[in-house]
């Protein structure tokens, strides 16, 4: 079976069968939280806010001393954020108040400043009606002491971590990030910056791979560049497993040609492998088993071939290892041009998309797909799927799509 092709899907959901979110949790300041993912609920240390506070710029009052338009106050002190009035209100008087204030002891609504009258001897008259309880946020009003606002699992954003800031918390307690190493095989590879041969190639694919798992949610663990020596390479897969990497991923030399060493070097190292032959097209020689508790993923060397099998099958991996929702991909569009009939392989076309002058989504796939252009791969917005043995599809036809990116239009 390790030999048959599967179908993208069957590939997928095995892989995915296999997938244990990690379990082990970690504290870490609130400052690096964003993204990553609570482990336990998190309930407020205070309550928010914390006082009567007022809504506006005004005055605050007794609303009985004001029924009605053309009452008139004294006003006998001042209460700003940070600077609370310490008194307390009494019949016939106002104090002067600003946004997030304490409202003083004795006042019950907030006069905003545009309905009120400045008169000599630091007093007001009321232009507008007053109601008790008026533009005061009350005590509590946002959380209380004790309540749980976050719940564990949750994915931690912009919001998320400025509510726990509100709440007092300066660590937070969230689940570790599933690592993953990554290991670059070919004795044609040159690190980028570095003076390639005739006959060598600048290593290209670790660093979109990479990407995509930080975007999924793991962290990278770099061991550089392998010739293609067993010795080399052997020990290179030691070093993901001292460091005890929930998942490695090999780039290159995973088919068994006689310069593709890292399947057979993973087999010496005891991995039990699954299946390494997908019925698609970039990206046919992937390769997945499991080494003890780590999951293997072997990409294919050619970059674009890499980063397609990286999005099928690394993000999802990744992103449920890292118990975050995988992120959906999938839209339709109208193809531009007419697409040929496929074989048994599900193919994978680099499109741009734009919309018609109906403002129909249309997706108009690069005449070259060579899987060693990369710079298209760059200019494209989404993949157009096209299932195995599917008939000639003639243009302004629907076809499923991948998604790169969001549309930009």
């Amino acid at each position: 079976m390790a030999g048959a092709l599967l179908p993208v899907s069957e590939a997928l959901s095995r892989l995915l069968s296999r997938a244990r979110p990690v379990d082990q949790a970690e504290t870490i300041d609130l400052s690096r939280a964003a993204g990553r993912v609570l482990a336990e609920d998190l309930a407020a240390r205070l309550t928010q806010p914390p006082f009567h506070a007022s809504a506006m710029d005004g005055y605050a009052l007794r609303a009985k001393d004001a029924p009605e338009i053309g009452s008139v106050l004294t006003v006998i002190g001042q209460s700003a954020a940070g600077h609370a009035f310490s008194g307390t209100v009494g019949q016939g008087e106002a104090v002067r108040i600003f946004t997030g204030a304490p409202v003083p002891e004795g006042a019950d609504t907030v006069l905003i400043q545009e309905d009120a009258e400045k008169l000599d001897g630091n007093r007001i008259r009321t232009t507008f009606a007053v109601t008790a309880g008026r533009h005061i946020r009350p005590r509590g009003q946002d959380f209380a002491e004790g309540e749980v606002v976050l719940s564990a699992g949750t994915v931690l954003d912009a919001a998320h971590v400025t509510v726990a800031a509100a709440m007092n918390h300066p660590e937070l307690v969230v689940f570790r990030r599933p690592r993953v190493a990554l290991i670059a095989t070919g004795d044609e590879l040159v690190a980028p910056g570095g003076l390639p041969r005739h006959d060598q190639i600048i290593a290209s694919n670790t660093f979109g791979v990479a990407a995509l798992i930080e975007a999924a949610g793991g962290e990278v663990l770099d061991l550089g560049i392998v010739g293609d020596d067993r010795t080399l390479i052997e020990a290179a897969i030691g070093h993901a497993v001292e460091a005890q990497v929930d998942v490695l991923v090999t780039l290159g030399g995973a088919s068994v040609g006689d310069h593709d060493l890292v399947q057979a070097s993973l087999k010496a190292k005891g991995m039990e492998l699954d299946f390494w032959r997908i019925a698609m097209r970039p990206g046919k020689p992937l390769m997945v088993g499991s080494l003890g508790p780590m999951q293997v993923l072997g990409l294919p060397g050619n970059p674009v071939a890499s980063l397609v099998c990286g999005l099928l099958f690394l993000e999802p991996l990744v992103a449920t290892l890292a118990r975050r929702p995988r992120r959906d991909r999938s839209a339709s569009a109208l193809t531009a041009t007419t697409l040929a009939a496929n074989d048994q392989r599900q193919d994978y076309l680099r499109a741009t998309l734009s919309r018609d002058n109906q403002g129909r989504l249309v997706a108009e796939a690069f005449g070259k797909q060579d899987s060693s252009m990369m710079k298209i791969f760059a200019q494209s917005d989404a993949l157009i799927v096209r299932p195995p043995h599917a008939p000639e599809l003639p243009a302004g036809s629907p076809c499923p799509l991948l998604l790169l990116r969001p549309p930009r239009l």
